[in-house]
């Protein structure tokens, strides 16, 4: 035996050692999976196996690259070298250009990225005179992958009578004539996308069985690792090379799979036994990194999924806390309870920034949690994409905030003069930038009167520029007229965003769409903030949330690109393969977590289910899981119940903390799951009843809450908050946008705006 392989646990090293037949290595979350995958190709070095003869496939190039410095630091670096050690995508894109002329392809080919072959999709679009809004390029690359990832072509996508009845269900019936185009255009170019990597390579392995034989004598053995979310086309390709000595390797976890909606199938590790009956399995089911108590937790919710390979994750490690479960009234008080909560934390312990990770569901999620963070300037940092007020729809609409209130920021008039697409081109733009370089003038002084500055259009482009610049002022009249909210709700419509977003029904432009309403959201939340001297309502304009977010984005600016002390906020998409002492799952909650796109399919569900299974191990020291009672959404209040997930826990290791607004540290009774969802169907069915009550404001523990004018006739007497009991003289308007005159007892006569201001009926 190799000395290293005392390194291991007993299971571990006998799934190292069994190097011959097919093996499945089923490693439960923290169990040390990659170490037994970087310890077994070792082991195959130290047995004189040639580095060539082995072939590891990974998901990400960080873990090859991870793993071939390991296996280097265990046997000869030198023999590390010859390793076949990558992603799919790189290994195959090295075979393919080794025997690219047998698929009529030159050894340089192009390899395209996705914005690469959206252009590509834009382009054809022009052509055939398709509406790009109905063909949207994200959705008809995302068909298109789709269907290469389960090895349809082109042409058998046209010829198949499922498909296009689907393609016409969906009023999309050019689909198949736009792929045929699309890989078209990547052979003219001689250039290949990456799902063409793997296509292609199952096109060369069917196609020429000489290829097929060179390569399965090559790979002796076959390593793979995540193999649960390997897809159709990845599956045929490891089947194949494999097929000779069948000396394969799948390394993985079925209760971690959770990237079915990139093509994963989970029946790949499910059905290993099927393909090789007589394989080996090896169970890794001691956790390295968590307490007994999330361990526990964990087990506990994933044994309600009927599709799993039945394992008993234990570990050795302390008890330490339980899972901490919080309820919250909004989702701004529950942000606003998590910064507080790291805040003490760090402070209290000493902990570094980097201890924390919180992590959601759905990327919208973040904006009230970075902005609480920002609030109590706790560094932080969003992995798997980019800050909320980074991304392009948010900074497309901040850039119409930024240009309606100073006209002369350039760089804002440059991003949204045709966007959305308004027929004003780049020749319009650099003939406008050339005269405002000659004459010293703004861009939007040129803009505004072209022709004084000696700069010609021909009627149409006039037309349609005067069009942008007379509805920039517009909004620009309407700054100190409307709310921050009401003006930016304006902007959204009138400029053609919501339309722009809210047509496609494409996963990125849902998403896309969620982070605008995000924003609206948080419009909303400013404009609903009370004014600190006199605890009223204030009139908040666009130009004073924008002073806001400039200081926000000003605070991120100034952190070091090196310190990496900040707190981790991440989809938890994002966050499998990652560890965190403290780690916060935030909006638990029904239609949210599980999604309300997959509460009516068990398959679907249960991924849902094995999603927060992955966010619940992520955490070493202790997990925290909040949801709130309301979220603010599409304009309108939201009642929350809390997720399934919560009730699925064993009570035993759960404690229920009190809500932030009576912070005791004492233990809460535990609500049923059964006994909140009455509760939530009473108060939603309540407040059906009322005539029109859909659109006010929950009431709070004391009964306070915004009330509409119907619910308010004159002499109704009222208790506000601030100014304690009085009584109605009369009001303006109709439903929340009225206002009240109010007598109070010891305030004497207000004026107050219903959709604020928070009453109660005495």
């Amino acid at each position: 035996m190799s000395d290293f392989i005392k390194e291991l646990n007993k299971p571990q090293q006998e799934a190292v050692k069994a190097t011959e037949g097919p093996v499945m290595v089923i490693a439960g979350a923290g169990s040390g999976k990659t170490r037994v995958l970087t310890y077994r190709v070792a082991y195959l070095l130290s047995q004189q196996v040639p580095p060539f003869n082995i072939l590891a496939l990974t998901f990400t190039n960080k873990a090859a690259r991870e793993m071939r410095e390991r296996i280097a630091a265990l046997v000869d670096p030198a023999r590390a070298k010859g390793l076949w050690m990558g992603t799919f995508h790189s290994i195959f894109a090295r075979i393919l250009r080794a025997e690219s002329e047998k698929i009529n392809y030159p050894a340089n080919y192009s390899i395209y990225d996705t914005e690469d072959s959206k252009r590509v999709i834009r382009n054809i679009l022009k052509e055939q005179n398709l509406d790009d809004k109905t063909y949207a390029p994200g959705f008809v690359l995302s068909r298109i992958s789709n269907a290469k990832n389960n090895l349809i072509s082109a042409v058998d996508y046209n010829e198949d009578f499922e498909i296009q009845t689907q393609d016409n269900q969906m009023r999309k019936p050019k689909l198949g004539l736009i792929y045929s185009l699309y890989q078209q255009k990547l052979r003219k170019a001689s250039a290949m996308d990456f799902d063409d990597l793997l296509f292609n390579t199952n096109v060369l392995l069917r196609d020429f069985p000489d290829v097929l034989y060179k390569y399965q004598k090559r790979f002796r053995y076959v390593l793979v690792d995540e193999y649960q979310d390997t897809n159709f086309s990845q599956y045929i390709i490891v089947k194949k090379l494999a097929a000779d000595n069948e000396n394969l390797c799948v390394v993985g976890d079925d209760a971690q799979s959770i990237y079915a909606f990139r093509g994963a199938n989970i029946a790949n590790i499910l059905n290993f036994k099927k393909d090789y009956p007589d394989y080996k399995l090896f169970k890794l089911e001691q956790n390295y990194r968590s307490t007994q108590n999330i361990v526990s937790a964990a087990n506990s919710v994933i044994s309600h999924n009927k599709d799993q390979i039945f394992k008993k994750v234990w570990t050795s490690n302390d008890s330490g806390e339980k899972i901490q479960i919080i309820k919250t009234a909004t989702e701004g008080e529950e942000a606003s309870w998590i910064a507080s909560r790291i805040f003490e934390a760090s402070m209290n312990e000493q902990l570094r920034n980097d201890a924390f990770a919180i992590l959601y569901r759905t990327n919208a999620q973040s904006r009230a949690l970075e902005e609480s963070l920002r609030k109590l300037n706790i560094p932080y940092r969003v992995f798997g994409g980019v800050s909320f007020y980074q991304r392009k729809e948010v900074k497309d609409l901040v850039a119409y905030f930024r240009l309606v209130i100073n006209p002369m920021d350039e760089e804002a008039f440059l991003r949204v003069v045709n966007f959305p697409a308004r027929g004003i081109g780049q020749t319009t733009i650099n003939k406008l930038q050339a005269a405002a370089g000659e004459t010293g003038k703004p861009l939007w002084e040129v803009a505004s009167d072209p022709a004084k500055f000696k700069v010609q259009f021909n009627a149409g482009t006039s037309k349609k520029l005067q069009e942008f610049i007379t509805l920039i002022k517009s909004f620009y009249g309407q700054l100190y007229k409307l709310n921050a909210f009401e003006l930016g709700e304006k902007i959204v419509n009138q400029t053609g965003i919501r339309k722009f977003y809210f047509e496609d029904e494409s996963p990125e432009s849902i998403n896309r769409r969620d982070n605008i309403e995000e924003l609206l959201s948080g419009l909303k939340d400013f404009v609903s903030q009370t004014d600190e001297d006199t605890d009223e309502p204030a009139f908040r304009t666009l130009d004073e949330f924008m002073q806001d977010v400039a200081l926000l984005t000003d605070q991120d600016t100034k952190d070091k690109p090196e310190d990496k002390n900040k707190v981790s906020l991440m989809t938890i998409h994002s966050a499998k393969g990652l560890e965190f002492p403290y780690v916060f799952i935030a909006g638990v909650e029904e239609n949210l977590f599980p999604s309300q796109l997959s509460i009516n399919s068990r398959t679907e569900l249960e991924e849902e289910r094995r999603l927060f299974y992955v966010a619940l191990t992520r955490a070493m020291k202790q997990a925290t899981i909040s949801y709130a009672e309301t979220r603010f959404r599409y304009g309108n209040f939201n009642f929350c119940e809390p997720s399934r997930f919560i009730d699925e826990l064993d009570p035993e290791f759960l404690h229920y903390l009190a809500g932030p607004r009576n912070q005791k540290k004492q233990q809460v009774p535990k609500e049923s799951f059964e006994e909140s969802r009455k509760k939530y169907r009473k108060l939603t069915a309540n407040e059906q009843n009322k005539p029109v009550l859909s659109n006010a404001g929950p009431t709070d523990n004391n009964g306070f809450g915004i009330l509409t004018a119907e619910q308010l006739p004159p002499e109704t007497e009222v208790q506000h908050q601030r100014f304690g009991t009085g009584k109605v003289v009369s009001l303006e308007g109709k439903g929340l946008n009225a206002k009240a005159t109010v007598i109070f007892n010891n305030f004497g006569k207000k004026q107050l705006l219903l959709k604020y201001a928070r009453l109660k009926i005495l």
